[in-house]
C-alpha cells in the first residue's frame, strides 16, 4: 500500500462518490480470475485492490469525523504494525 496512492484516491471519493470506487474493486476482482494471467499481472491487480480498499477505510474514518490527515496516519501505521506482526 502506498499512501500517496491511497491519499489521491481518498480525494477522488471525496470528489465523486465511493461506488465508483467499490465497483472498481469488483472489476478487479473478477479479473483475478482469469486463468491465463501471470503472478506479476496479478500482484499489480492486488496491489491496486489494496490501495483502493485503504482509500475506502480512510474515507469511512473520515466521514466518523477524523481528520483527513488523522484519518491517513492512523491506518498507515494500523498497516505497518499488522506487517511488524
Amino acid at each position: 500500500m502506498k499512501l500517496p496512492v491511497i491519499k489521491h484516491l481518498t480525494n477522488f471519493i471525496e470528489e465523486n462518490d465511493q461506488d465508483y470506487v467499490l465497483e472498481t474493486i469488483e472489476t478487479l476482482e473478477a479479473l483475478t480470475e482469469v486463468l491465463s494471467l501471470k503472478d506479476e499481472e496479478l500482484d499489480v491487480i492486488g496491489e491496486i485492490i489494496s490501495n483502493l480498499y485503504g482509500a475506502v477505510e480512510v474515507d469511512k474514518m473520515i466521514k466518523e469525523g477524523t481528520p483527513k490527515k488523522e484519518a491517513l496516519n492512523s491506518f498507515m501505521k494500523r498497516v505497518l504494525g499488522s506487517i511488524d506482526n
